[in-house]
């Protein structure tokens, strides 16, 4: 039996999470042969190599060591290392997920490479174009050619959009897979005594996005709301290096330092992130997959935007958009403690499983 050769191409933490149950069962067929490439776009070793142990996941065959800088600079520099890449190896397929910029600079190079291209996450889509993400999903699937789709909103828009039906394969998350296969290890970390915290006895916040932190009238309004949530309980709040610089840059440390009850910690692998995560009494975030976890998990969330791209989240999860007003995030926590955010189910095909069916799509 004839080989093939796949690339599964990850550059940001999320897209390891997704990766990781995909490539692992790529390796048990011998028909394949999975290349794993890190394109280097988070290349610090608490956004990067943490993950790889946390999931058990192998070294990258390939690392690309991209670095950051602007979109186009970033996108570029991973097109150009791909391409002689690719040319070398020559995949029969490639493998992209999510929507930051190496999945898009993937699916072009292989698009006009004619290599075959796989989306997992697709037809995801928030409608707010002012998101770099957005833009990348949006490319990625016009240019794909199978088309992995995690709920049923994505299946509507890719209808929408024209995408030939037999392209589009609803097949569930592979960020739950990832979940389902490390829970039980992440909760026996000691991670919550560590932190002097009781379980379901303290709020996990994330914060990134560039409408939020790059700002200071809006970051300040965010952070108003925290000072007033951690007199109540605490809140842990692991802090993303861009997060950190405009604090610093908008004069906002001293004040965060005088909170008794915020616990600020560098940003975490996987494996401590899931414990909070698991045992949190809300969450506050603005991060997409945080808002899949937290409703599988039927932990509330507090999502700081005007819009998500995961709508089964609000409408079967445990997910809300908050406005971004202080005393509105302040009142919706406490909706949260009072039990108004429950989930009313798992989304179908959030079984731990999508990416066995994904596989089996690939190989046929």
């Amino acid at each position: 039996m004839s080989q093939r050769t796949i690339v599964n191409v990850v550059g940001a933490r999320p897209n390891f999470v997704k990766i990781a149950p995909i490539h692992r069962c790529m390796q048990k067929f011998s028909d394949l042969r999975p290349i794993l490439v890190h394109t280097g776009q988070h290349y610090d070793r608490k956004m990067s190599q943490t993950f790889f142990e946390d999931l058990n996941m192998p070294e990258p065959d390939q690392y690309l060591g991209v670095g950051s800088g602007t979109h186009a600079e970033q996108t570029g520099a991973v097109m150009i290392a791909l391409e002689r890449l690719f040319a070398e190896i020559r995949p029969d397929q490639i493998v992209v997920v999510g929507d930051v910029n190496s999945t898009l600079a993937a699916a072009l190079v292989a698009a006009k490479m004619h290599i075959p291209i796989a989306h997992v996450e697709a037809g995801l889509r928030s409608f707010d174009r002012t998101m770099p993400e957005e833009i990348n999903r949006i490319c990625t699937d016009a240019v794909a050619d199978q088309l992995f789709v995690t709920e049923q909103s994505g299946l509507d828009h890719l209808a929408q959009e024209g995408v030939a039906p037999e392209k589009i394969f609803f097949t569930g998350n592979v960020m739950i897979d990832s979940l389902v296969a490390h829970l039980e290890k992440a909760r026996a970390l000691p991670v919550l005594e560590e932190m002097g915290v009781a379980p379901h006895g303290y709020a996990l916040m994330t914060l990134h996005r560039p409408s939020n932190v790059d700002h200071p009238g809006m970051l300040q309004t965010i952070l108003d709301a925290v000072g007033e949530l951690q007199r109540e309980r605490p809140v842990i709040f692991p802090i993303h290096p861009r997060t950190e610089k405009r604090i610093a840059a908008f004069g906002m440390s001293e004040n965060l330092k005088s909170w008794k009850n915020l616990i600020t910690v560098p940003p975490l692998g996987y494996l401590p992130f899931l414990r909070l995560l698991s045992e949190a009494s809300f969450v506050i975030t603005d991060s997409g997959g945080i808002q899949e976890e937290t409703t599988w998990l039927d932990i509330p969330c507090l999502t700081l935007r005007e819009n998500t791209e995961r709508p089964v989240t609000i409408t079967l999860g445990s997910n809300r958009l908050v406005p971004l007003a202080t005393q509105a995030i302040v009142e919706q926590a406490h909706l949260a403690l009072d039990g108004g955010y429950r989930r009313k189910g798992i989304p179908p095909l959030w079984d731990g499983h999508a990416s066995e069916r994904m596989v089996d799509i690939l190989r046929q």
